[in-house]
């Protein structure tokens, strides 16, 4: 089977599964869904959006967020792991975004990328899911997937993205992107299927019979 062929089927089913797909991490503004994606590298959804009501009960704005002292920061956030990093990233952030932006999120890759702590991968999340313009904000998780469903076989997420991109029509990406996280989650994790039991996994690869493991 040709990868727009599987392409076609992860759609299908994906569709089929989650019509609808919410926005995993809490936010009420576009500065607390930069914190909020910020907080979940290598950290659960479900741990961040116990931690990030706490903080943005204290500062829900960059320039509220430059008066707290970053130990303070640093205690709240210190259950999301990277407790130093973060915490330093967020102060600074949004010291950033007061001075050069009037404390509100850029709506570019390019300057979202400029700030402490944003990744490629945070800002396609801030301007998918924030701003609502085409994005897909590949991780660990999609990129184990997406060579799982051999709908790639980049060896890093730079090259997934890619390949993704190319491979689903860009109205779809948004919503996508959060449909292969739910279905990851539920039916492929990462430690079980191994590209063998869960209804993608064998649609797209019928013949396969060895675990497959994924390319780093």
């Amino acid at each position: 089977m040709k990868r727009a062929d599987k392409a076609q089927q992860v759609s299908k089913i994906l569709n089929r599964i989650y019509k609808k797909v919410p926005i995993p991490l809490s936010h009420k503004n576009k500065f607390e869904l930069v914190v909020a994606v910020l907080l979940s590298a290598q950290c659960t959804d479900e741990r961040v959006n116990q931690v990030t009501p706490v903080l943005f009960k204290k500062a829900n704005t960059a320039s509220k967020m430059t008066k707290i002292p970053k130990n303070t920061i640093y205690k709240i956030i210190r259950p999301c792991g990277l407790a130093p990093q973060k915490s330093k990233a967020i102060f600074e952030l949004s010291r950033i975004l007061v001075k050069k932006f009037k404390g509100k999120v850029p709506e570019s890759f390019e300057e979202l990328e400029k700030l402490p702590g944003v990744g490629h991968k945070t800002a396609s999340v801030v301007m998918s899911q924030g701003f609502g313009h085409p994005a897909f904000p590949v991780d660990t998780h999609i990129h184990r997937l997406a060579q799982r469903w051999g709908l790639t076989n980049g060896k890093n997420v730079i090259q997934t993205e890619k390949d993704l991109k190319n491979l689903f029509p860009k109205k779809s990406w948004n919503k996508l992107h959060l449909q292969i996280i739910f279905y990851g989650r539920q039916y492929c994790q990462a430690r079980s299927c191994f590209g063998l039991e869960c209804e993608i996994c064998k649609v797209c690869n019928p013949k396969r019979k060895n675990p497959i493991k994924t390319k780093k």
